[in-house]
């Protein structure tokens, strides 16, 4: 199934240095919105410049971003972000294969539920543990590992492989939204996020919400004279969960193996100053799923119907109605057009450069990058070692023969999509 050149470049990825790799990016503390989510894009600038790739990185116009009325939305504070993209040279008469993945990671919790500091990386036999293990360093260290070995077998390409390292996934999509309105796309792009090595072709979404329940304060000895807006939000949850599972029948077949495919969680609930004051004021904040090819201004309104159907259904909320905001992360729902070959491409590769079986196709729960880059008509696939279930938690590790795996099937796959002189 490989020809000479296409050999040529699997037997060139360094098992070792794709490991050293892996471990020096997760000693860099990238978590969104911090110095070193900035320090991570230099520092990855300067190995694609070693790499022999044209680089650019620049510095995000922030307001300009913002102020876009596509803006995907953030949560984290940013007082600068960067971009960084770099692609093989020459005169790329040929498909352009875009790399990418996202430095950011999300902050590690109590630090006493970690073996160990969080950014020191610990490994175990085959497994590397700590923050960002799998999501998503291991799938950078991937992208690294294939485009060295592409240089290392003296590989020439008829097109081009291109790296897009951004920042701000974690918290809506900031750093791919700047890449795009840059002017920077290609004919296909594959994302190495953590999918248990299976090709995932389609994301839910997300959108951020935030209810607003009013209350009125009275000293709490004397109670009935005031309305706790904790108690005023209690109908609200309930309706939530129903909506929950109204939004969750008949999913799509690619999220059906999901217990929850679109899942409305209510993160945090904030209510109340004084332990002796009925409570005038709660806010809860949390996260509603976006089904596949659902507007994300239906779901939006959906939720939006619910609560003011709940307030009407309530004494006091009927007069002092919750509200309903949108801010931080707005995920869309992205997927790949049905038939297309990229799912096909990535799949063979993985199963010619492993002697593994092909791997399957399926979607995820979760919002990504892809829908930014399906958005701007670049198909677009995640493909990438690690498990999302011990992303995000103090479990989370990755499996060396994971990471090394990946990029073999990326390196063919590079090859095999921009095709070689």
């Amino acid at each position: 199934m490989l020809d000479d050149r296409e050999a040529a470049v699997l037997a060139a990825v360094d098992e070792e240095a794709v490991g050293r790799t892996l471990t020096e990016l997760i000693a860099i503390p990238s978590v969104g919105g911090s110095p070193a989510e900035s320090e991570i894009q230099h520092h990855l600038a300067g190995r694609l410049e070693r790499l022999g790739l044209d680089v650019d990185l620049w510095s995000m116009d922030l307001p300009a971003l913002r102020a876009d009325p596509d803006f995907p939305g953030a949560e984290a504070p940013r007082d600068e972000a960067w971009g960084l993209v770099g692609h093989t040279p020459g005169d790329g008469d040929g498909p352009t294969l875009i790399l990418q993945g996202h430095v950011d990671v999300v902050p590690p919790g109590d630090p006493a539920a970690w073996d160990g500091d969080p950014f020191v990386p610990r490994v175990t036999g085959d497994l590397v543990h700590g923050r960002g293990a799998c999501d998503m360093k291991a799938g950078l260290a991937a992208h690294l590992g294939a485009l060295a070995a592409i240089r290392a077998a003296g590989v020439r390409l008829r097109g081009r492989v291109a790296v897009h390292f951004v920042v701000g996934e974690e918290d809506g999509g900031l750093g791919a939204f700047g890449t795009l309105r840059r002017g920077y796309g290609g004919d296909a792009c594959v994302i190495a996020e953590p999918t248990s090595l299976t090709v995932i072709t389609a994301n839910a979404g997300a959108l951020t919400f935030r209810i607003t329940v009013p209350g009125k304060a009275a000293h709490a000895s004397s109670r009935e004279a005031g309305v706790s807006a904790i108690d005023a939000y209690l109908p609200l949850h309930r309706a939530l969960a129903r909506l929950e599972d109204e939004r969750n029948r008949d999913p799509d077949p690619l999220l059906a193996e999901y217990p929850i495919p679109y899942s409305l969680s209510v993160g945090t609930v904030r209510s109340g100053d004084w332990a002796s004051s009925v409570p005038d004021l709660l806010v809860a904040e949390g996260r509603l799923g976006v089904r596949l090819g659902e507007d994300p201004g239906a779901a939006r309104a959906a939720l939006e119907r619910c609560m003011a159907e709940a307030c009407a259904q309530d004494d006091w909320l009927r007069a002092h109605p919750a509200i309903v905001t949108w801010p931080g992360g707005q995920f869309a729902s992205g997927r790949l057009a049905a038939g297309h070959p990229l799912r096909d491409v990535v799949a063979d590769a993985y199963a010619d450069a492993t002697g593994a079986a092909r791997p399957r196709e399926r979607g995820a729960t979760y919002g990504s990058d892809l829908r930014l880059y399906a958005g701007a008509g670049i198909p677009t696939v995640q493909f990438g070692p690690g498990d999302i279930g011990v992303a995000h938690s103090a479990r989370e590790q990755v499996s060396l023969r994971e990471v090394v795996e990946t990029a073999r099937a990326l390196a063919l796959t590079a090859v095999r999509t921009a095709g070689v002189r």
